[in-house]
């Protein structure tokens, strides 16, 4: 097997800016006079996929918004956003003054619900509408800034459920006998050669305490597998003291145990890092 390269970063989370949002991203590279107004054309999708049995397993206060508290546990990836990012490690964020309006995706609500459900029962920041539902976040952020492969908000949510399908990670990893939800560790080399192999492009994955948190498929404008970055200056925080373990899992987790809880979710805009890597 070839030698993989590993690169990490511990993120600095911005509290304000995830509460709602596990692993969203903050807003600090764009100024704050930049907000609604043009910014450069980004250079591609990254599609970024949450694996619940590592996210739920934080769950202390159920809600009906929250898919961790659903009475049979996800088994699969769902769906974080469709991110339009730079090729220098950067991105756009609320590029176009346009607020969030369920009613104009009405008709793909019952797949959302399924496939890319809230896993936290807080209410997210959004750029024009103060805090809103986690669908808002992910438009006014991120799906504003998507044009000219993406021109509404009906087009934005349709595309990433279409590539969601047509590149079903959960099946991918079962082709390199990598089953999910198994309680197995797996090496994180064969994890992402498995990806690349069947995809047509290396991943990102991020991990908490050696469990896959969350795993991104990147694509060109126009919807092509592509390579997600590699470029080591995107990076900062550089720590050989702080990374994911070589073998990883994709853990379970029972909904009952926490159902009835009345504790309060833990942030994920906490002190602990999150952990970076790509081939």
């Amino acid at each position: 097997m070839a030698t993989m390269t590993y690169l990490l970063v511990a993120w600095a989370l911005v509290a304000a800016d995830l509460f709602g949002t596990g692993l969203s991203r903050p807003s600090a590279s764009v100024p704050v006079a930049a907000v609604g107004k043009a910014q450069r054309e980004f250079d591609y999708f990254a599609l970024a996929l949450q694996w619940p049995g590592t996210i739920c397993s934080s769950t202390r206060h159920c809600c009906a918004i929250n898919g961790c508290c659903r009475s049979e546990p996800l088994q699969t990836f769902t769906i974080h956003g469709l991110w339009p990012d730079y090729d220098d490690g950067t991105w756009p964020s609320c590029c176009r003054h346009t607020n969030f309006d369920m009613d104009k995706i009405s008709t793909l609500k019952p797949k959302m619900d399924q496939y890319w459900p809230s896993l936290y029962c807080s209410t997210s920041s959004t750029c024009f509408s103060g805090k809103g539902p986690f669908w808002a976040h992910e438009w006014e952020k991120h799906g504003t800034c998507s044009s000219p492969a993406v021109d509404d908000e009906l087009q934005y949510f349709s595309t990433a459920l279409d590539l969601y399908f047509k590149y079903n990670v959960t099946e991918m990893l079962a082709t390199g006998n990598i089953f999910t939800s198994n309680g197995k560790e797996y090496a994180l080399s064969d994890v992402i050669d498995t990806i690349k192999h069947a995809f047509g492009g290396s991943p990102q994955i991020i991990c908490k305490k050696g469990s896959v948190e969350e795993l991104r498929l990147c694509f060109t404008k126009d919807l092509k597998p592509r390579d997600c970055l590699t470029n080591s200056s995107m990076y900062k925080n550089l720590s050989k003291a702080k990374h994911c373990p070589r073998s990883i899992s994709l853990p379970a987790y029972d909904p009952n145990a926490f159902i009835n809880s009345t504790l309060e979710i833990l942030p994920e805009a906490s002190d602990s890092g999150m952990y970076f890597y790509t081939s």
